[in-house]
């Protein structure tokens, strides 16, 4: 069986709490609360805080379109794939 899914490890510049706030804000638009609640809506696409700036997104298909939204509207200090 072949292995679809990629997995990031992503540091953020500032906390998840202080990212979390542009959703907290404005739920209405967003739909969402979190970021993870933001990025589990991509179907198949899983989010694991590993500490408050830190985490592992994994996804089977959708990685891309993560990828590239939390590249332009978060701060991020390091993304590496897992492999």
């Amino acid at each position: 069986m072949v292995n679809t899914y990629e997995t990031i490890r992503v540091l953020f510049s500032e906390s998840l709490d202080s990212l979390d706030m542009a959703f907290k804000t404005d739920t209405e638009n967003w739909g969402v609360e979190s970021l993870k609640e933001w990025c589990e809506s991509y179907e198949t696409t899983r989010f694991t805080v590993i500490s408050d700036k830190e985490v592992i997104i994994t996804s089977e298909y959708n990685m891309i379109f993560v990828k590239d939204w939390l590249k332009q509207n978060t701060s991020i200090e390091r993304m590496e794939e897992i492999l």
